[in-house]
């Protein structure tokens, strides 16, 4: 495994500055409002020969001073418990704050190494802004830049050197690669964050009933039944109409950059409250963005019910968002973990469609067929011809069918063909793409019979 290294501070001393810093991504939501981070989001930092997993946590302040605060300070606890190595950042453009007597006084009980950092010290000139630090009654602060860099390569090389060796085997930084990427999305304060904290069986991420508690896009890595998954929880996505402060646009915006790099969406839903328009387009969001996807419709245990509600909501559900027709779905309820265990399997059964290749015979066998069965209408007075289909990608099965009027092809027909396809080649949960390619020749079933 690779050693930890937790990033603490009070809020907007600059540790998400940090961590993309050291990182070298954009993960961590940088703004100039305090308390931006809530959650623990985690990143590997390669520094030399050394690896380690960096932890951002989220601004440390007193338990009455805002809402999410106690859900916070939780996070911070158990990012410190977990951790090698702690770094202490402090804001050498602000000076000393009581939270930072309060945090030096917390770590002086952790039985590991501290780094103290007073961030914002953009050269040799400044470094006189450190000394009021030393009141705290720490030795050596750190000076650092993360918005420049300055100082922080003296720093790396010692907080490296403090760590212990890594035990992952050679090449195993990219051993997750080989996870199934599960995106978890929806509307404000429909359960996600609940439901990705049951499935880890930790609250690994803070939950309150305030809508736009998660701001950053969090991975996590877990296993279930010795099969690898990468969990991203997001923000939730609201109508653009709704959504007007500056952070929670980029928060959005993250979300649906999320989707980019998902396998599976597991769109979750507010069975209380009903299908609304939003949880559709978010699910056409999913959709556009090549994910399969899985309806969840969660808090199950907040709908009164009887025998038939499950079925009426389902076929509310198709009803609503009939382009989804193909997504598997089911009640669930986060709180409770009803049913949560059972997500993993619909999700495995999904991803076998969404990474399958079809062979060509099998394809144009299909095609074939379909067209017999069915010709295209014609078009100025001709015929539309299928010459041959091919597979081009996976993730989700895209097919490439070569056509004399590609333009031509009716999207009713289109239709028609997608759902042959899904019957004839085991598809049926899992989105299809099709492209029409023009191309001359001998049409498939001339072909076949010459």
């Amino acid at each position: 495994m690779k050693p930890i290294v937790a990033l603490v501070g009070r809020p907007n001393v600059g540790k998400s500055s940090i961590f993309n810093r050291l990182t070298r991504t954009r993960d961590a939501i940088v703004d100039n409002r305090p308390g931006v981070t809530r959650d623990r989001i985690y990143g590997d930092v390669h520094w030399d020969d050394a690896v380690f997993t960096l932890v951002d946590t989220g601004g440390y302040i007193p338990q009455d001073a805002e809402r999410f605060a106690g859900e916070i300070r939780r996070q911070i606890d158990q990012a410190v418990t977990a951790a090698d190595a702690v770094v202490l950042v402090l804001d050498g453009r602000a000076g000393i704050s009581p939270f930072d007597a309060d945090m030096v006084a917390l770590l002086r009980t952790a039985e590991k190494p501290v780094f103290y950092v007073v961030n914002k010290i953009d050269g040799a000139g400044h470094e006189d802004r450190i000394h009021d630090f030393y009141g705290l009654g720490i030795d050596n602060p750190y000076p650092l830049s993360a918005a420049h860099g300055y100082g922080v390569t003296d720093f790396m090389d010692d907080l490296t050197a403090s760590l212990p060796v890594s035990t992952e085997a050679p090449g195993a930084e990219g051993a997750d690669q080989g996870a199934i990427r599960i995106g978890v999305v929806g509307r404000p304060n429909v359960g996600k964050s609940s439901l990705v904290n049951r499935i880890l069986g930790e609250e690994r991420l803070v939950v309150s009933d305030v809508p736009g508690t998660t701001r950053d896009a969090i991975d996590t890595l877990c296993v279930v039944d010795g099969i690898p998954y990468r969990m991203i929880d997001t923000a939730g996505i609201r109508r653009k109409s709704r959504v007007s402060a500056r952070l929670e646009k980029f928060s959005v915006v993250k979300a649906l950059k999320t989707l980019d790099r998902c396998d599976v969406a597991l769109l979750v839903m507010d069975a209380s409250e009903g299908i609304t328009d939003q949880d559709v387009s978010i699910g056409g969001y999913a959709l556009e963005r090549g994910c399969a996807v899985v309806l969840l419709l969660n808090k199950w245990d907040l709908v009164e019910k009887d025998d038939r509600t499950a079925k009426r909501l389902k076929e509310r559900l198709r009803e609503q968002a009939k382009f989804l027709s193909f997504a598997p779905s089911m009640t669930i309820s986060a709180l409770t973990g009803r049913r949560v265990p059972r997500i993993f399997t619909l999700v495995g059964e999904v991803y076998e469609q969404y990474v399958r290749r079809v062979g060509t015979g099998q394809l144009n066998r299909t095609l074939e067929e379909a067209v017999r069965r069915n010709e295209p209408s014609l078009h100025k007075g001709r015929r539309i011809k299928f010459y041959y289909a091919t597979q081009a990608a996976t993730r989700p099965p895209t097919f490439v069918l070569f056509v004399n009027y590609p333009e031509a092809v009716h999207f009713s027909y289109q239709r028609y063909l997608t759902n042959q396809f899904r019957e004839a080649l085991g598809l049926s949960q899992t989105p299809i793409r099709l492209i029409f390619r023009q191309r001359t020749g001998r049409p498939l079933a001339e072909r076949r019979s010459g």
